[in-house]
Order: C-alpha cells, then structure tokens, then sequence
C-alpha cells in the first residue's frame, strides 16, 4: 500500500480530497471548500461537477506553519502512485477515485461518464476525472502498471476498468465484443478503444476484481441459525 508523503516550505500549499490524510506534522492550516481543485475558477457549482465525475464536493487546502511541515496520503488500493505536470498541452483522463493531491491551480473535474448496462461494474458505467489547468497532481493507480505509447492510427482494446490513466486529447469509445459473455451474464462484453497518438497508463487491480476475489473468505451470516437455548 503506497504512502505520499510530501514536505512544504512554509506558506506552501496543496489540495486533497478532505479524508485521505494518514499523517501530518502539527500547525498546518486546514480549509475546506468547494473551490478547490476548480484552477480558482469556480465555486459551488465547479465542486458539484466534481461530485458527478466521482469526486468529493470539498477539498481541502493544506498550508504549511511558518517551520514547514510534511503532510502523507495512504492510497486506498495496492498500487503505485504517479506524478503528472499538468499544463495547457498536458491534460490527463484519470479514472473515478485515482485522484490523490494537487497544486491549487489544477482542475479536477468531471471528463467523461458512460453508463455500459449491467454487465460493466453492476451498471454503474465509468467515470474518468479530467486534470486540466497548470501544476502537479498525484494520482493512485492500482496493481501493477503496464505503459503504452500508441502511435497515430494505433488502438488498443482495453477492459474499461485497467484503463487507469491516459492523455485527454485520445479519442475514446465503448464497443461490444460479440462472442464473450461477461461473468454479469450480459449478452457481451464491453471494451474501450483506445486511439493514438498518446500515453496511457494500464493496471492490472481493479476494486470490482479485487471485491470479488475477497468475497468468498469474507464471513457469512447464516440466517437460519437458531442460538442455543432458544425455543
């Protein structure tokens, strides 16, 4: 379980999802907003459409005391966390839940919603988060992480959950794949295409996978169980 643990100077600041902290130094400042995380454009509604690409409504801002100070985020899966510079020719495509921390002028907002039908994650779609605006952003990617450059008129066919990452200037669509049924019994199985050019980022966890594989070792109430001494 990866740790990011990041050191300011005093006055520094960084914003993060509100309960992600693990540990801090003392005498930092802590504020909470709904414009966080909107580049310093928005307000209520910029946090709202953060909330409907799957991220919170508040972020919180926290400032280094006058000594400085470190501020660390536990990743909420196994994986890896990665740094993106986020600038006008480098704007990324995230999935729902990998954003972690960024500098005050980078946007999180809502990229792109697709709901699959039931056969994809219980019908619930997928959701990617857009990092756009100017600074660095820490995203958790889970499992381990295959990279690909794809060249222009190259694509790549990608169960939508292991697409963790990829630049937002890739054109991207959902297609059934005839032939394979989903472990949902859907009729098929659903993939995004990916195209290039450009950079993505595969993982090889998802928490559907992960859920699934816990479920059978988890403990099971058995409601036809009668306790002793009952009549």
């Amino acid at each position: 379980m990866s740790v990011f643990e990041l050191t300011l100077d005093p006055g520094e600041h960084i914003i993060a999802e509100g309960g992600d902290v693990a540990w801090l130094t003392p005498g930092f400042d802590m504020e909470t907003s709904t414009s966080f995380g909107s580049g310093g454009k928005g307000g209520f509604m910029s946090g709202l459409k953060r909330m409907l690409g799957g991220g919170q409504l508040f972020l919180t801002k926290y400032t280094a005391p006058s000594r400085g100070g470190f501020v660390a985020f536990a990743a909420s899966m196994p994986g890896q966390i990665r740094h993106l510079q986020i600038d006008a020719a480098d704007e990324f495509m995230v999935q729902n839940g990998s954003f972690m921390v960024s500098t005050n002028d980078v946007e999180v907002s809502v990229g792109l919603q697709r709901k699959l039908g039931v056969g994809v994650f219980g019908g619930a779609g997928v959701i990617f988060q857009k990092l756009s605006g100017s600074g660095s952003a820490w995203v958790q990617l889970s499992g381990e992480i295959v990279e690909y450059d794809l060249a222009a008129g190259q694509s790549m066919l990608v169960h939508p959950g292991h697409l963790a990452l990829f630049r937002a200037e890739m054109p991207l669509e959902f297609a059934k794949v005839k032939g394979v049924k989903n472990k949902f019994f859907g009729d098929s199985l659903f993939l995004a295409e990916i195209h290039g050019p450009g950079h993505i980022w595969l993982q090889s966890m998802t928490p559907d996978k992960l859920a699934a594989a816990l479920e059978p070792y988890l403990p099971k109430e058995n409601s036809s169980s009668v306790p002793s001494g009952a009549n």
